[in-house]
């Protein structure tokens, strides 16, 4: 059922008193506090087992109130605010005093930015505030994009849920830094690199390493319970036989130049061809590899261009080294 709007005063109210609702963004479900409220941002952090180091992302009503959280805003910001907002794109600048550093991580800069949601934005209207609100779920798994994945995952552990559907996007916001004198991604997301160099009207990097932390930079990170295995696209069908072989039950990616072929395999997700309900999808499709009983997942990445870079970069940290 959708939120009404006597849920999303409710859920206002939960934020005001100090609590954790669990909302709906057009990338994947957050886990919102009040972001003046650093006992609320703890909580966020409790809730996820996420360590305190690990900046949140402040999410805003309007381009209109971005002066109010950050400083030194560069014309760089402005622009691509102004193009992206609402939507999956998130700046990282200065903080201003009204951040407390819990939501920070400790660090002088915030990430910051306006979803494109209308039950989000109906809730950061009634809630007349900044939300922080990263993914809504336990740190390192993989994000929801459903409220009953939020429900499932963590359960009590959140006051109330906003029910606002599947996301839209699917992937997380892309992050740019725009503290210096030429922006970078540090998360590849919703908006890709071609839509933001295409209005800057010049290259943009995405650098491997990066001097600021970030939401999503962790090694091990939207990881499903079973090991996930990258291979080559062509080698998908062996590899998957050869763990079978091996006694586990095999999850398999199965890329869109494969769809006709015959795969052993306990089960398969056939990727679509279009990134974007590729990158609607993932977090879906690794869910239910789980949900199957899989204990290893096959796959490939996609040619990272467009959204494809997000996908990619969502695949191999679900691959990453776990501890």
């Amino acid at each position: 059922m959708a939120a009404s709007s006597s849920d999303i005063e409710k859920a206002a109210g939960v934020l005001r008193a100090g609590g954790l609702v669990a909302f709906p963004t057009e990338t994947v479900y957050g886990l919102g506090a009040n972001a003046e409220d650093p006992a609320a941002v703890a909580r966020t952090f409790q809730a996820k087992g996420r360590p305190p180091t690990h900046p949140l992302i402040v999410h805003i009503g309007g381009a209109q109130h971005l002066d109010d959280w950050v400083e030194d805003v560069p014309g760089t910001a402005r622009l691509l605010a102004e193009r992206f907002w609402p939507g999956p794109l998130t700046l990282v600048l200065r903080r201003s005093r009204r951040v407390p550093l819990e939501a920070t991580g400790g660090l002088e800069t915030v990430a910051v930015r306006v979803p494109d949601h209308p039950v989000a934005g109906a809730l950061l209207s009634a809630f007349g505030g900044g939300v922080t609100a990263p993914s809504a779920n336990r740190f390192g798994s993989v994000s929801p994009t459903t409220a009953d994945h939020v429900r499932t995952e963590l359960g009590d552990a959140v006051d109330f849920v906003l029910d606002g559907g599947s996301c839209a996007v699917g992937v997380e916001s892309t992050i740019v830094d725009v503290t210096g004198d030429t922006p970078s991604v540090l998360r590849p997301g919703g908006v890709t690199r071609e839509d933001l160099e295409a209005v800057l009207g010049r290259p943009v990097t995405v650098p491997s390493a990066s001097r600021v932390r970030v939401p999503g930079q962790h090694p091990s990170h939207y990881a499903p319970r079973a090991r996930v295995v990258l291979v080559e696209p062509g080698n998908v069908l062996a590899e998957a036989e050869a763990a079978r072989e091996q006694g586990h039950q095999v999850g398999v990616f199965l890329p869109p130049s494969f769809a006709d072929a015959s795969v052993k395999a306990h089960a398969v997700v056939a990727v679509p061809g279009s990134a974007a309900a590729y990158a609607r999808g993932l977090y879906g499709f690794l869910r239910e590899l789980d949900h199957r009983g899989c204990d290893l997942i096959i796959a490939s990445l996609p040619v990272e261009e467009g959204l494809g870079l997000a996908i990619a970069n969502r695949l191999r940290r679900a691959a990453g080294p776990r501890a």
